[in-house]
């Protein structure tokens, strides 16, 4: 019998039995993880340093991050927020960094400071950790008013209050959905565009900042692309601005990470297969790039224009946007025609690419989807379903950004169930 039983072993799991068991001592708190070890994806993010949140002390701008829980998070970022997380690591004995993009990470830039900072908490307190404990089932006493009990592969456990801290767990929604909560399919968010394109080819590791586009399925023919920012009527589906780097398999960085999360329902319905159009040079439309292009022919006339990079992108790129402008490589300013420099102009500005499937962001697998935000009390992250049921983290229909807001939705959410239950 225990107090509390927390399913999950992560990052929301335990920042919530530690917040518990700091406000109240006396409870009894278990943590059940499926699997061999705790704190897996803690270990992983941010390439093994842990993003552990973002330097947007705003909660009214933090909210912004997040494609689905915006509204609902607001009130709960004005409880526990970045600063707050910032403050509870550092007590620990746990130093963090603000890097130039806004993301946190200790000071160690090893997310083993993390992890140690958790295990160390989580002993001094007393909290039972359960490693190999997969939990089959957990049912309503009284329909939840006289607890919960929980069941493994051969145990019986009761608890007074349950929380739910168990990520993208399909076998845990499903039991949730049994019991009248709503789940909303789950759909992959925060992954990399896969592009086979000769522009992009052997140029892998080059990062510039631009905007992307995905125009709607009727506009992909580029040239009708290129009106939509007069249209009012046929805006693209979804847009982004910011850094992209071109992988071995396609694209990916911030610019494109964007897209991928405020687009997971779209680009599931799509199937992943799509166009984009990326403008590398998003402080210019096509027609102010064909302006600029026009002077240059007249000032640089007698260089090559393969060799003459006069706009703000790296050399290599340019390269390739001249070749697939069809302009040849020993063709100087002087003699390019008009027609050619047009061509050039929607290659930097509308440069048109297939995306043909996704990969995995690094080893952060975030989705989008879980238990329907209308069926939670965002005061006390509670069941509006069931009495002492209680969720954190990515078991619910919340998602965000890359640059540790996910994580930060885990320790906001954790915080204020903990808060809630220590306090009943």
């Amino acid at each position: 019998m225990f107090d509390v039983i927390v399913v999950g072993g992560g990052a929301a799991g335990f920042y919530a039995a530690i917040q518990m068991a700091t406000v109240n001592p006396k409870l009894k708190i278990a943590i059940f993880e499926r699997g061999k070890t705790v704190l897996g994806k803690v270990k992983v993010s941010g390439g093994g340093r842990c993003n552990v949140t973002h330097a947007e002390f705003n909660p009214v701008e933090l909210v912004n991050n997040y494609p689905r829980g915006k509204k609902e998070l607001l009130g709960p970022f004005h409880s526990h927020s970045t600063g707050d997380v910032m403050a509870f690591f550092e007590e620990r004995g746990v130093p963090l960094k603000i890097e130039e993009d806004g993301r946190i990470f200790p000071e160690s830039n090893t997310s083993q400071s993390i992890i140690d900072c958790f295990l160390k908490e989580i002993e001094r307190l007393g909290i039972n950790v359960l490693k190999n404990s997969s939990v089959k089932s957990f049912l309503p006493i009284d329909n939840g008013n006289e607890g919960w009990q929980i069941t493994t592969m051969n145990k019986h456990y009761k608890c007074k209050n349950l929380l739910i801290a168990s990520g993208s767990n399909p076998k845990i929604w499903k039991q949730l959905e049994g019991m009248g909560h709503t789940i909303v399919p789950a759909v992959p968010s925060l992954f990399t565009f896969n592009i086979k394109d000769k522009r992009i080819k052997g140029i892998q590791g080059l990062s510039t900042y631009v905007q992307v586009v995905v125009p709607a399925k009727k506009h992909y023919n580029s040239k009708i692309v290129v009106q939509l920012r007069s249209k009012v009527n046929e805006r693209p589906v979804l847009e982004s601005n910011g850094p992209l780097l071109i992988t071995h398999w396609g694209m990916s960085g911030p610019a494109i990470l964007k897209l991928s999360a405020w687009g997971a329902n779209i680009l599931n319905e799509y199937n992943y297969n799509f166009r984009i159009i990326v403008n590398w040079v998003p402080e210019y439309t096509t027609e102010m790039m064909e302006e600029v292009l026009f002077r240059i022919k007249g000032v640089e006339a007698k260089k090559t224009i393969v060799r003459t990079n006069s706009v703000d992108i790296p050399k290599r790129l340019w390269i390739n946007l001249v070749e697939a402008a069809e302009i040849s490589k020993d063709l100087k300013w002087a003699d390019v025609t008009k027609e050619a420099l047009k061509k050039l102009a929607l290659q930097l500005t509308k440069c048109s690419f297939k995306v043909e499937g996704k990969s995995t962001f690094k080893e952060e697998f975030v989705t989008a989807g879980g238990v329907d935000l209308k069926e939670i009390d965002f005061k006390t992250f509670e069941s509006k379903k069931l009495p002492n049921l209680y969720f954190a983290g990515e078991v619910i229909n919340v998602d965000a950004i890359t640059g540790g807001f996910n994580f930060q939705n885990a320790w906001t959410g954790a915080y204020i169930a903990a808060n809630a239950i220590a306090k009943d």
